[in-house]
């Protein structure tokens, strides 16, 4: 008989629903959310009660009958850095997301959503990959300054599904190869992967790197502090500011490719600027995470939203090419990845982790 898996993934703006019979797909729904709605609650953990009672109407509509789940997988949270894989979802991983220690996500509330329900029908929870994956080598960690250790806060759930998505369609093997892969959309992410662990990689959520549709990523750290200190904004408003309304959104007040695309056939030269700037700032990151490598790279994958526009692609590619090949896998495969993990998990094919045992 086979496994029912139940894969929540709640973002700023949407939930992200899909049921699975082992790995076999039989119904995905996106769910977005009118702001309006969102518009009393202060902070996005005050939101659990009405994104569950949404997410508990949609079902019923389904007519899913939860007692007939096998494991309820959720996206991982902002938790405390931990290596790759799969693990159970517990009450201090719940604790560690919504603390804000690690970072802010909405992620964490399909998390808690998730082991509330695997508790009350008698399943699992669990998540794959999160995306505070402590792989990094030593050197990577050092930021300039004792008093602040780099993190890896990426989109590692997806960069390691299009890893494998690479090497099964190539019939390679993940742990012997050297990849780059930069997921490149909202917010910007550019792994090195070394024999099967991701050495090195910019904190894509509030942190480093390029800058994305809606986040800084690397700024001029003395004009930063200037800026927090000028009285212009709060310490919320400039954490927003980094994360939400900055990199392209800060620019020119607009985050959707199609878009900016539309912009740029109009003639739009500034918008056409700003992403190229993107661009550029992307193939630098990239060419920088290629020396972590010694330059040994077998390929450089591309995914991501953004991976579906083809200008922004092609300005990549033309600074990058003589690297490695380059291929290009639009999207994300988040939901299909999550729900792989589990049915590896629950199949004896590979062991779930806990978090306190890191």
């Amino acid at each position: 008989m086979a496994n029912r898996i139940l894969v929540m993934n709640m973002g700023s703006t949407s939930t992200k629903l899909a049921v699975y019979e082992d790995e076999i797909n039989i119904w995905t729904k996106n769910i977005t959310h009118d702001k309006s709605a969102f518009k009393n609650f202060t902070h996005y953990t005050l939101q659990y009660d009405y994104r569950k009672a949404v997410v508990l109407e949609y079902l019923k509509s389904k007519n899913e009958n939860l007692e007939n789940f096998t494991a309820f997988v959720s996206r991982g949270g902002t938790i405390r850095p931990v290596s790759g894989g799969v693990f159970y979802i517990s009450e201090q991983m719940i604790e560690d997301g919504l603390s804000g220690k690690y970072g802010d996500h909405p992620c964490n509330l399909s998390m808690k959503l998730a082991f509330e329900l695997a508790v009350q029908y008698r399943a699992v929870a669990l998540t794959v990959d999160p995306p505070v994956c402590d792989e990094l080598c030593t050197e990577a960690t050092y930021s300039g300054l004792p008093e602040i250790e780099r993190m890896a806060v990426f989109h590692a759930l997806n960069q390691r599904a299009i890893a494998r998505r690479y090497c099964d369609e190539h019939n390679k093997n993940y742990t012997n190869l050297n990849l780059i892969v930069a997921h490149i959309g909202g917010g910007i992410s550019v792994g090195a992967h070394q024999r099967g662990k991701i050495i090195d990689v910019n904190n894509a959520l509030a942190g480093d790197g390029p800058f994305g549709l809606e986040r800084s990523g690397s700024l001029p750290v003395g004009d930063l502090i200037k800026l927090c200190y000028s009285g212009k904004y709060t310490k919320e408003e400039m954490l927003h500011r980094v994360n939400g309304k900055g990199g392209v959104s800060a620019y020119i007040d607009e985050s959707d490719g199609k878009v900016l695309e539309n912009r740029i056939l109009l003639g739009d030269e500034y918008t056409l600027e700003v992403v190229s700037a993107m661009a550029y700032q992307v193939a630098k990151e990239i060419g920088a995470i290629a020396s972590v490598l010694n330059g040994e790279v077998d390929a450089i994958l591309l995914t991501g939203g953004l991976a579906y526009w083809d200008r922004f692609t092609n300005m990549i590619t033309k600074k990058i090419g003589f690297i490695a090949d380059i291929y290009i896998y639009p999207g994300e495969d988040e939901m299909l990845s999550l729900a792989n993990g589990a049915y590896r998990h629950i199949n004896g094919i590979e062991l779930a982790k806990k978090l306190l045992n890191f």
